[in-house]
């Protein structure tokens, strides 16, 4: 292949996740570098409503569109390069194994994939082919993250000993898992693979090391059919669009309201049956989203992890004990709806010189014997996910600057990130110590 040609990329699932990425490959800033030159999906609907979209904001011709039983025919009609995998969690190890088998690349969104199994069946695929795979954790990327990485590394508390990590869901942002596909575990690995991938990678890379052994323990306490009656609550009804009951629900979601959520769920509805705003407070939810987790990592270092998903804030807190100090750290995050307009409009998703709004950041540093220090952070406009989302898609279609943090994120890094939550899942349903050597042992071997 010719390097300095444009790259072929095929986006694989357009679902609200997706469209950083088209619209990434849809810019002039983008362009000399590569091109988006197919979609894949289970819904012609919704690849179509990004086909009008492009063409009404970037004035882009429609680019085929393709089923999910002709990936392989969309590789090879296409002469794709890299596929770009952004569909349902319990799909991704489908589309990374056959797309590396067909000879490309591969990008996929966190996480990794669902089981033990669906992981090392990936990673034995990259050793068989010797493509290239790329996990995109943004978090890494916030200029907030990596001042953290960077403070740990000069070794401003010593060797880290202890770890505890405290992260808070919203009822806006936390309550839209439960009316998604994610509230079945099948289809996502509950909140400790899907959402709780991100973190375990951030403690993984700040740290420089990987777990051995986990210990959690959690349930479905507030959301779910019976939660909501033992309050005292009653919800009777499915779903929340064009339901009168539902306005009095503060937690109910009318895709009418919405035009992107109206076009791209509710009127894609009648070929895949996929509803967008099912009742959070009602039945079929399997997930967990209150967990309490206990993790051993290979550096000695030990970490205490909370995730809630019916906080009244977003955000989280974490300490890094060392034997020089402690290091702490809260972010207050924005919440929103995933593909709604506001979220796609709001200030902080935007291009970075668009940016008005900056997210609370504070960094403390507790010195033994000495004073506690406040760390300056960038007072640069964020973006999103704290100003991450513009480096990432930079790093990925560009690749131009120097990476001496380690924020390329390679099928290692995402092998070990879900391993902790796949290992949390087990430790929950048979309420033990689950080793990571027992549920992936030739992950042992990738370092």
């Amino acid at each position: 292949m010719n390097l300095n040609r444009q790259k072929r990329y095929a986006l694989v699932g357009v679902g609200s996740r997706s469209r950083i990425y088209w619209e990434a490959l849809s810019q002039p800033e983008y362009q000399p570098h590569g091109i988006l030159v197919a979609l894949c999906d289970v819904n012609q609907t919704r690849m179509k409503y990004v086909n009008e979209i492009r063409k009404e904001n970037y004035n882009l011709s429609p680019i085929p569109s393709y089923t999910e039983e002709r990936f392989l025919d969309m590789i090879k009609n296409e002469k794709v390069d890299t596929v770009i995998v952004t569909s349902i969690d319990r799909t991704h190890h489908r589309y990374i194994i056959s797309g590396m088998e067909a000879g490309c690349d591969v990008i996929t969104e966190k996480p990794l994939t669902t089981t033990a199994e669906r992981c090392e069946a990936i990673l034995q695929t990259v050793v068989r082919t010797g493509k290239n795979l790329r996990v995109t954790f943004n978090y890494r990327y916030a200029p907030r993250n990596q001042r953290v990485k960077e403070l740990l590394t000069q070794g401003v508390i010593g060797n880290i000993l202890s770890v505890h990590f405290e992260w808070l869901l919203d009822t806006k942002h936390g309550a839209d898992y439960f009316r998604r596909w994610h509230r079945d575990k099948r289809n996502s690995g509950g909140l400790m693979v899907h959402k709780a991938t991100h973190h375990f990678d951030l403690v993984n890379w700040w740290l420089d090391t990987q777990p051995v052994s986990v210990y959690a323990s959690g349930g479905l306490k507030f959301y779910g059919k019976e939660n909501a009656e033992l309050r005292g609550e009653r919800y009777p009804y499915t779903r929340t669009t064009g339901i009168p009951d539902a306005n009095r629900n503060p937690f109910a979601l009318d895709l009418s309201q919405d035009l992107n959520l109206r076009r791209l769920y509710l009127e894609a509805e009648t070929e895949d049956g996929y509803l967008r705003d099912q009742n959070v407070f009602g039945d079929g939810i399997s997930i967990e989203d209150d967990i309490a987790v206990v993790v051993n990592y290979q550096s000695g270092a030990t970490m205490s992890y909370h995730l809630t998903a019916y906080s009244p804030w977003e955000g989280f807190r974490i300490a890094f004990n060392g034997t020089k100090g402690r290091l702490e750290y809260e972010v207050v995050e924005t919440s929103y709806v995933s593909g709604a307009e506001e979220d796609i409009n709001r200030p902080d998703i935007r291009d970075a010189r668009e940016i008005q709004i900056q997210e609370e950041a504070v960094i403390t540093l507790r010195p033994h014997w000495g004073k506690p220090q406040r760390i300056p952070l960038s007072s640069g406009r964020a973006g999103g996910h704290g100003g991450a989302d513009a480096i990432l898609l930079r790093d990925l279609f560009i690749g131009d600057r120097q990476d001496p943090l380690g924020l390329r994120a390679n099928h290692k890094a995402g092998a070990w990130s879900i391993l902790t939550g796949i290992a949390a899942n087990k430790s929950m349903e048979e309420k033990r110590l689950v080793y990571i050597k027992e549920i992936a042992p030739s992950a042992l071997g990738v370092r």
